[in-house]
């Protein structure tokens, strides 16, 4: 019986320290748009994670200076246990919150760029390459930077179009020297747009120098390493996406056509080492990227 009282609080010991494990880790990977919280909640957080370490100690104090019987054994268990499938809840429905606010940008995103029939899907596509790109990134290239926050930048990197004329979105032609001046304000005005919202403050950088240049020729002249990496991973997504898009003054080019016109472009437009990167992932994903809007 001694034997099975023990057993039963070293389980609880091992499913208690995975309970440590799995909350530290999953706080300290929530550094997104969607987990900005007060220094309140913070305090919450780490009084979560001291709990949870105390009780720890004292499962270890009990089966060390203790006499447990089976009731505490059972009790111990159960506590882990309990803790156990509290978390996974609690995860899930974090996970499901994101997930449903990922989709409802999304459709937002649909409703802006249906203004814009050379726009509809864009942000979409350029959010599936972002994402898919990011993962063939280095490690070491991608510090600082959280992939739900990313998923969100690349998504809304042209929300400042909303404050572009339909007559310039539209317009089936070349843009003349005071439509394109138009044109280029709406990295700032997306940046504007999402002000308010100030969880997104760390993600406002990556959209409004998504056009910036290596060489410093881009929007607001911002070069190489004033540029945030972020800004740098969406602005080759962006630009795949607008040479293999059709447009209404231009059509569709291949993906072989892009991937050279983005290997020409590195070191000058694009960050070469990025694009290395980005040449290097097989046609067939690239092409798996493409939203279901495009493909008809």
């Amino acid at each position: 019986m001694k034997a099975i009282i023990h057993l039963m609080i070293f389980v609880g010991i091992i499913i208690m320290t995975s309970n440590i494990y799995r909350y530290v880790s999953f706080m300290y990977h929530s550094k997104d748009v969607l987990s900005d919280i007060k220094l309140s909640e913070k305090i919450w957080k780490l009084v979560g994670a001291v709990l949870l370490v105390f009780f720890l100690c004292g499962y270890i104090g009990i089966v060390v200076f203790g006499h447990p019987d089976i009731l505490m054994a059972s009790i111990l268990l159960g506590g882990s246990v309990f803790v156990a499938i509290v978390l996974t809840l609690m995860f899930h429905l974090i996970e499901t919150a994101k997930k449903r606010s990922i989709e409802v940008a999304e459709v937002l995103i649909e409703v802006i760029e249906a203004r814009d029939s050379n726009l509809n899907g864009h942000s979409r596509y350029v959010q599936n390459l972002t994402m898919l790109f990011f993962k063939y990134i280095p490690s070491e290239l991608r510090k600082g930077i959280n992939d739900v926050s990313l998923e969100y930048a690349a998504l809304l990197h042209d929300v400042g179009k909303l404050g572009v004329p339909e007559s310039v979105l539209n317009k089936p032609g070349m843009l003349n020297q005071e439509e394109w001046k138009i044109m280029r304000t709406h990295p700032q005005t997306g940046g504007e747009i999402l002000k308010p919202l100030k969880s997104f403050e760390s993600i406002i950088p990556w959209i409004e120098y998504h056009h910036e240049r290596i060489d410093g020729k881009g929007y607001y002249g911002l070069t190489e390493e004033e540029i945030p990496m972020a800004a740098r991973i969406i602005a080759i997504a962006d630009t795949y996406s607008a040479i293999t898009m059709k447009r209404a003054y231009k059509p569709a080019k291949s993906h072989e056509e892009a991937i050279e016109i983005i290997k020409r472009a590195a070191g000058t437009q694009l960050d070469a080492v990025l694009v290395k990167v980005f040449c290097s992932i097989p046609k067939e994903e690239l092409e798996e990227c493409i939203p279901e809007c495009l493909e008809k």
